[in-house]
């Protein structure tokens, strides 16, 4: 599961933070030991001419002062190109890549990633939806939400909400040689 906290709703936008989360549909558990946060250096963003909206800066100062320091402060900022050999090497044997909304996360990190100049360490084939999950099947955690805006917690929330569909409607995992019978 990805998740960031952007600047900006745009392909180019200014990413504030990146969360990644490992996880098994199929499975009742998240093990939160094996989470990735980051925290990309926005002025280098800004130097490559990446977006910021104002609606969402307007949107980042109605959030708590809590929130806003966490996705906006400067601390444990790191460059784009350590991020991106950070998540690059996160991904790795990762089979899909779940995220709210395909057309938000994965968009801007394939812009940032061609804008860098460096190939995309997914297919497009890997990507799920768990929007769309949740809007067809119903957000099961709905009432636990905690903790809104970074992007570690929502790949967290955004997992274990996924795994509670499955089991609610009993998907399994088919293995190949049953799924082509």
């Amino acid at each position: 599961m990805l998740d960031l906290e952007t600047l900006s709703t745009r392909p180019w936008a200014v990413i504030l933070t990146l969360g990644a989360v490992k996880f098994s549909p199929w499975n009742t558990d998240v093990d939160t030991t094996q989470g990735l946060y980051l925290k990309p250096d926005v002025d280098e963003q800004i130097a490559l001419d990446r977006h910021i909206q104002d609606l969402t800066v307007e949107w980042w100062g109605t959030q708590t002062e809590e929130v806003r320091e966490e996705a906006l402060g400067t601390e444990g900022r790191i460059s784009l190109d350590t991020m991106l050999d950070e998540l690059n090497r996160f991904l790795v044997g990762v089979d899909n890549i779940w995220c709210q909304g395909p057309a938000f996360d994965i968009v801007i990190l394939e812009d940032l990633y061609r804008q860098m100049d460096r190939p995309t360490p997914w297919q497009f084939w890997q990507i799920r939806d768990s929007r769309t999950l949740f809007s067809v099947h119903g957000d099961p955690r709905k009432k636990d939400r905690h903790g809104a805006h970074n992007a570690l917690i929502d790949c967290y929330y955004q997992a274990r909400a996924v795994q509670q569909i499955y089991t609610d409607i009993g998907i399994k995992k088919r293995t190949y040689e049953s799924a082509n019978k």
